[in-house]
């Protein structure tokens, strides 16, 4: 009997203030997809990390003839035959260091004409303009600079560059961009609770005759403050359930289908369904709690009931 008062009077409850629980459910919504959504970037930006920085190669770019006349680091003349060897020599006794390819003018001329056959350049370029090459993969990419400091200025060699530096970029503003994404979550969770608080309140004195005779009879203050509380946890569930379907929507038309982004941007890594899945009993999980805590303290704080 009791269970099913309590269960007619969220019915009232819920359609007696209309509106405002229209406004929490889509303001829960947006703030728990934007919350899942943070979190799913955090996990493709941990995941491409791990693979871009598992590829990244260290480049030491050996002076040719064209170098050796405009170029101050390579103003004794074109790498030797004898500096190529010593420098192969002292990369591979090197311990930070993985794997090491060499790759000939003629190599780096055949990889340009694949990637910028097109351009107008292309057509007057020559193999001997471009520079012979060491890449080396790096056990710990993190390690970059024990091979610039140990090859920088040396004779033959033109310059050392990291391709992390370009990919740390790249995460650096994709971090921004999430901690963004974060900010705006914020304030939609702040205006979500403004909300809920607003609508137990209002719907707390819509029903004050009601509650006024339930405190003469003897109910207790969890009893006559269930109901409340089981409202804005119904809205928020709503809400919940509409930030899962955003979330999973997102997985299946944008990333694997539709759009199809997975196909298109194939040098990206993109999470599965596996770390979305993961995500979805953490928001209805929040969408139930954070509505309920909050009814809870505006009808102690607020109405003293």
């Amino acid at each position: 009997m009791r269970a099913q008062f309590v269960l007619s009077e969220i019915g009232v409850g819920l359609r007696r203030n209309l509106t405002m629980t229209f406004a929490v459910i889509i303001s829960v919504a947006l703030s728990l997809a934007l919350f899942g959504a943070s979190l799913l970037m955090s996990d493709q930006v941990g995941q491409m990390k791990g693979y871009w920085y598992d590829k990244v190669n260290v480049s030491i770019f050996l002076c040719n003839k064209g170098d050796a006349e405009s170029d101050p680091n390579c103003a004794k003349g074109p790498v030797t035959a004898e500096q190529k060897d010593q420098i192969l020599v002292d990369l591979k006794k090197l311990p930070v260091v993985d794997k090491v390819a060499h790759e000939s003018q003629d190599d780096a001329y055949k990889h340009y004409k694949e990637q910028f056959g097109d351009s107008p350049l292309a057509s007057s370029l020559t193999p001997d303009q471009l520079q012979e090459s060491y890449r080396i993969k790096l056990k710990n990419p993190e390690k970059y600079q024990v091979i610039a400091t140990a090859f920088n200025g040396r004779p033959g060699v033109q310059s050392v560059q990291d391709q992390k530096g370009v990919l740390d970029n790249l995460f650096r503003l994709l971090g921004y961009l999430n901690w963004a994404a974060g900010a705006v979550m914020a304030v939609m969770l702040v205006v979500a609770l403004l909300l809920i608080v607003n609508t137990v309140r209002v719907s707390a004195f819509s029903r004050r005759r009601e509650t006024g005779i339930m405190r003469l009879v003897g109910a207790s203050g969890f009893y006559i403050q269930a109901p409340f509380i089981m409202e804005a946890a119904v809205a928020g569930l709503i809400g919940g359930g509409i930030a899962c379907t955003i979330l999973a929507g997102g997985q299946y038309f944008v990333i694997d289908n539709g759009v199809a982004l997975s196909d298109k941007l194939q040098l990206i890594n993109f999470i599965g369904w596996d770390a979305v899945l993961t995500k979805l009993p953490l928001i209805l999980a929040v969408s139930v709690l954070m509505p309920a805590l909050a009814a809870f303290v505006a009808l102690r704080k607020y109405l003293k009931v």
